[in-house]
């Protein structure tokens, strides 16, 4: 279909040609004075044969380059589509007004060529302009649509304004901390959530990881994510799209809140501070936790895995489900090995929460000799 499609499309744009050009080509070739030469029909179907002879060159890659712009175009937001046709638009009436002039010339190239190139040249530009600034239309339109607030049938209409972001996009570690469905069950996060394909992707590669800490955390994060959509304690969608120009997970997801003026959902400090530098809105559910009671306390009881040695002498270093590091004095003696722990202090960052503890049974010896 898509196939004859083309074709279609190049035998008109060569019978074109043939019209306009072959009767000056005549005219060089000495021919013009063939009176069936001279036809216009004749011109056409000659353009049009000489079109279907070149396109059997040109079919493969032309539907190639079809192939990847409809494979670009259908993972462009509506917003971005929306611009680029109207700038797309705008540019090449912009051409045509530009070229009646040229239009009147009885110069053939002037008359043919130019108008030809400036129509796609302007369209380009209008594309270009509406696509690299997407945010700026943005918010020129919503600026000029803003409505104040009115009263009808005693009820206030919110007013929706730019410190309201619809989407809330969720990235890969605050699917694996796991707090973050506890925090939507509370109702402070209101709009829409949205899961990208490459957050979920980079979940599935961290759930078949060979180590098996990775494996776990890569699980529990989709094991969070498939309690989100069961449960639908709010709404969630999944966006098919991919930046696939860019490869690190972190700036396509702020790519992605830049096109559809969303809000990312995190608990990495990395992410937050290149977000706040490129303007894009971060909650972060560390800082949140910061400025709220810690989860642990001191006295408190854990049961944990010493997985490593820490930076300083006998100690060991562990991690609670939610990626919590947990630093056991005297753990070096227990690698491998779950133990009970007792929470000595915990210490709360934008960058995370960090715990300290000693292992239970050396706090008893302590106890004891009191």
């Amino acid at each position: 279909m898509r196939r004859n499609i083309i074709k279609g499309v190049v035998a008109l744009i060569g019978g074109g040609i043939g019209v306009s050009l072959l009767p000056l080509f005549w005219k060089i070739v000495s021919a013009s004075t063939i009176g069936w030469l001279n036809n216009g029909v004749v011109n056409f179907l000659v353009g049009v044969a000489l079109a279907l002879i070149v396109s059997f060159f040109l079919i493969t890659p032309l539907e190639k380059l079809l192939a990847n712009i409809e494979s670009y175009l259908t993972k462009q937001s509506p917003m971005m589509l929306l611009t680029a046709s109207v700038s797309t638009i705008v540019g090449m009436v912009i051409a045509v007004l530009v070229s009646t002039p040229f239009y009147r010339s009885e110069i053939w190239l002037l008359n043919t060529i130019v108008p030809v190139l400036l129509l796609f040249l302007l369209g380009y530009f209008g594309f270009v302009i509406g696509t690299n600034r997407l945010e700026d239309w943005r918010k020129l339109f919503t600026s000029k649509n803003k409505k104040s607030d009115v009263v009808e049938n005693n009820i206030l209409e919110r007013n929706t304004n730019d410190n309201y972001h619809e989407y809330k996009i969720l990235d890969t570690n605050i699917l694996i901390d796991g707090r973050i469905y506890d925090l939507i069950k509370t109702g402070f996060i209101e709009g829409t959530l949205l899961v990208p394909n490459f957050v979920l992707y980079e979940l599935q590669y961290i759930a078949d990881s060979a180590d098996s800490i990775k494996r776990v955390r890569g699980r529990r994060g989709l094991d969070i994510l498939n309690k989100l959509q069961d449960e639908k304690i709010m709404p969630i969608e999944m966006y098919e799209g991919d930046f696939e120009e860019i490869d690190e997970v972190d700036s396509k997801l702020i790519k992605l809140a830049k096109t559809i003026d969303g809000v990312i959902v995190t608990n990495d400090f990395n992410l937050n501070k290149v977000s706040e530098f490129q303007n894009v809105q971060i909650l972060n559910v560390n800082a949140l936790a910061k400025s709220l009671k810690p989860r642990v306390i001191p006295g408190e009881q854990l049961r944990v895995m010493v997985i490593k040695n820490g930076s300083e002498r006998q100690q060991g270093i562990a991690y609670l489900d939610d990626g919590t590091m947990v630093v056991v004095e005297e753990g070096k003696y227990f690698l491998n090995k779950t133990i009970d722990v007792v929470v000595t202090s915990a210490l709360q960052t934008d960058a995370g929460r960090m715990i300290f503890a000693k292992p239970l049974h050396s706090m008893k010896k302590i106890n004891d000799k009191k």
